[in-house]
């Protein structure tokens, strides 16, 4: 009895060591799979290019922003105008010369004009690149008082693709036409294509200057600046007031207004004089000497 006792307890001890191994060792291997997993899942990562979606319980990772795809390059045309009064203009100009070559740019017109003898008044067009036009509208708006500004932008980007588009497709019909011209035989057939060809080669080339066009008012900004010298306060006071050599000055322009409408007024007799001077000659000396005399015996008594 006691032998058959021991022999049911080891078997049933047996199976239970069975059983406990099992279950450890499929827990063992679902690890294992949930590690190869992970693991495919990060060696697949860096062959697809693309990180897989973040699980939401893993901390660190929720909240990230997708990458959007870049949209097409934005073209732009920004041109801009100031008006600035400034104590020097010929300074002034020199710094706004300084600005624009500093930023990569160049001076595309200039004018200066004196006014009045007292002060300057200059107006200059700069062509400045995109990157560079805020900062080069800051500096000149600080070479003096600000008194007006207007800034424009206009995106020309749809345009600027179309004229790209164009060209593609007219430079392929240009080569099309080449390539018939190759293969043609007859001379009717040359003429008709070298025609054809003209038409579409000048059609391509004003396409290109429109593109050439765009491409320089897209890429340099145009800057407009006017400038004008402060007037002196000073002087004009002093010459609120007349003084000797105001009065003098003024008797002396009158006396020339004087002197100058006397001559008009001579220089508009002078005709009538002329004849009036002929006929007292001709009275004078041809007339008067033909006239009968009078004697002392027709002078009647008294």
């Amino acid at each position: 009895m006691r032998t058959r006792r021991h022999a049911v307890a080891a078997v049933l001890l047996t199976a239970a060591l069975a059983l406990a191994g099992c279950g450890s060792a499929d827990e063992g291997a679902g690890d294992t799979k949930e590690a190869a997993a992970e693991r495919g899942v990060a060696a697949d990562q860096p062959a697809n290019g693309s990180a897989a979606a973040p699980e939401p319980g893993r901390p660190g990772e929720r909240g990230k922003p997708q990458q959007k795809p870049a949209g097409p390059q934005q073209h732009v045309i920004r041109t801009a105008e100031l008006s600035v009064r400034v104590a020097d203009a010929a300074k002034a100009l020199g710094t706004a010369r300084t600005a624009a070559t500093a930023a990569g740019g160049h001076v595309a017109e200039e004018t200066t004009e004196r006014v009045d003898d007292d002060h300057v008044t200059s107006r200059i067009v700069l062509r400045v690149p995109q990157a560079a036009y805020d900062a080069v509208l800051a500096r000149l708006a600080g070479t003096g008082k600000l008194l007006s500004r207007t800034a424009e932008s206009k995106d020309v980007t749809d345009q600027v693709v179309d004229v790209e588009s164009r060209v593609a497709t007219q430079r392929a019909s240009v080569a099309r036409v080449r390539a018939l011209m190759d293969e043609a035989t007859e001379l009717g057939d040359v003429v008709t294509l070298e025609g054809e060809l003209s038409r579409r080669q000048a059609d391509l080339e004003s396409l290109l200057a429109q593109q050439a066009a765009l491409k320089d008012r897209t890429t340099l900004a145009t800057i407009t600046l006017e400038l004008s010298e402060t007037e002196d306060e000073e002087g004009r006071e002093d010459d609120d007031g007349p003084g000797f050599l105001d009065a003098l000055s003024g008797g002396w322009n009158a006396l020339v207004t004087a002197a100058t409408w006397a001559g008009i007024a001579l220089a508009a007799v002078a005709p009538w004089l002329a004849v009036l001077l002929v006929g007292y000659a001709v009275w004078r000396w041809l007339l008067r000497p033909r006239l009968p005399r009078r004697t002392g015996s027709d002078t009647p008594a008294p």
